[in-house]
């Protein structure tokens, strides 16, 4: 039978080739194999060298024997986490469930916060080549004065209760970090304790305004002595949102010890220990406290605010004034009107209204209105911050400025200060990864030519 190929078939012997005997190239023994010099094939078999089965041997296999001596504890934990949902994952396993559930949970279905982090998602991001990144500058200016990075802490309450270390951690890491902290009105350190645990940090004051001007006026005098620079004024939380997670875990401040704490205790023994040998739990700018977290808000801030009392804290307050809880761009223009310095476009990490306004998909709005009103005032971020890249996205979006909440507390929960430590790291290799690969090396750099948002 005669055997054809297609002409135009390369792999079609050549005449004489297809008359040698089987297992013979013509011209050349059948047991002689020929090895291209430009491919290493073994032109015969049709094998690259490489491929050709042979012993392994001790000098090939010494450099792949190297075993890592295992690592545990603590620190080899939090070495090994390189992403903010690592550390929430650590949180939960270490922090019992009512006081990770307060930090991790939002105001009733969290519709408001699961859109925040989607929103960050729902981007692309359009990068330019042919850059010279080879070095990237991640420090910005910030309300007078230099940020190493363009994120800082925000104020968060109750911050003893996720970790004994609480503000103390979160001051001194900011400080390391060259970057602002901000101390809540409802925190568990004091002004002036805070203010001597980071002495060379930049601390700010958040202040909520009480139905007691008096009360007010004396934390800010007290801030003021402690050398904040900036007064952040919250006025999204006229009455307490519904937060279901807390209610159905009955959170109580300090946390009440029931069946189910201690229960819940036998899973996380190192919190416990903590928490029961070191101070108790208050809040160091109030008096002692003993009910719900809402039932406090409810009795204590001031469902009458009006934007006279942004004059009464303007004419007050000499330093730098900040907004928080801005959500319209009616009311970004208005405050700054009033004489804010700064806003921060906030729903308060969708722990008041469900289905509030999502910060970053407000962002573009209220850049182009305050530079249409030739406004210098900063624009802060918060909401929905999980990764170094959402930080870069926000930027460019228009954002001066961001602070981080929960992916603070996470750390903070992980691994106490080494914990926050762990997630600014994490955030500055994101950044930096995030800005070379777009091709820019100065924050000041970037634009909105670089993020489409794929849906809003």
């Amino acid at each position: 039978m005669t055997q054809t190929f297609p002409p135009e078939n390369p792999e079609a012997p050549t005449r004489s080739e297809a008359a040698a005997p089987a297992g013979q190239v013509a011209g050349r023994p059948a047991d002689q194999s020929a090895v291209s010099p430009e491919t290493g094939h073994d032109t015969a078999r049709g094998l690259p060298a490489a491929l050709k089965r042979r012993a392994p041997r001790y000098a090939d296999l010494a450099p792949l024997m190297q075993f890592k001596k295992p690592e545990f504890g603590r620190a080899a934990r939090l070495r090994r986490a390189s992403t903010i949902w690592d550390l929430r994952d650590m949180a939960k396993r270490r922090t019992p469930q009512a006081p990770f559930d307060y930090t991790d949970g939002a105001a009733e279905a969290e519709i408001t916060l699961r859109r925040a982090r989607q929103a960050f998602l729902d981007i692309e991001f359009r990068p330019g080549v042919l850059r010279d990144v080879s070095r990237i500058d991640l420090s910005t200016d910030i309300l007078g004065g230099r940020s190493r990075l363009p994120v800082g802490i925000a104020p968060t309450g109750f911050t003893r209760m996720m970790q004994s270390e609480g503000e103390y951690a979160g001051s001194q890491a900011a400080e390391a970090a060259g970057i602002p902290y901000t101390l809540s009105t409802m925190g568990t350190a004091s002004i002036e304790d805070v203010a001597a645990a980071a002495p060379a940090g930049r601390n700010w004051f958040q202040l909520y305004l009480w139905t007691d001007r008096e009360r007010s006026l004396e934390l800010i005098q007290r801030a003021a002595a402690a050398g904040n620079d900036t007064l952040m004024v919250t006025v999204d939380t006229a009455v307490a949102g519904a937060r279901l997670r807390d209610v159905r875990n009955g959170m109580t401040i300090p946390p009440a010890l029931t069946l189910k704490t201690v229960l819940d205790a036998s899973y996380r023994p190192a919190w416990w220990f903590n928490f029961l040998t070191h101070e108790p739990l208050t809040f160091a700018s109030l008096s002692r406290y003993t009910g719900t977290v809402a039932e406090l808000i409810n009795s204590m801030f001031d469902p009458t605010l009006t934007f006279a009392d942004l004059d009464w804290l303007r004419e007050t307050w000499k330093g730098k004034l900040v907004v928080k809880g801005i959500q319209t761009v009616e009311d970004a223009r208005r405050v700054v009107d009033h004489g804010a310095d700064g806003i921060v476009l906030s729903n308060h990490g969708g722990r008041q209204l469900d289905r509030a306004p999502i910060p970053f998909h407000l962002l573009p709005e209220v850049s182009a209105a305050l530079k249409a009103d030739r406004s210098d005032a900063a624009i802060i971020l918060d909401t929905g911050i999980m990764s170094g890249a959402d930080i870069i996205a926000a930027l460019a979006l228009g954002a001066d400025f961001t602070l981080i909440g929960r992916a603070y507390l996470y750390g903070l929960m992980a691994g106490g200060r080494a914990g926050v430590d762990r997630t600014l790291e994490i955030l500055e290799k994101d950044m930096l990864r995030t800005m070379a690969l777009l091709g820019v090396s100065r924050v000041a750099d970037l634009t909105p030519e670089h993020v489409r948002l794929l849906r809003n």
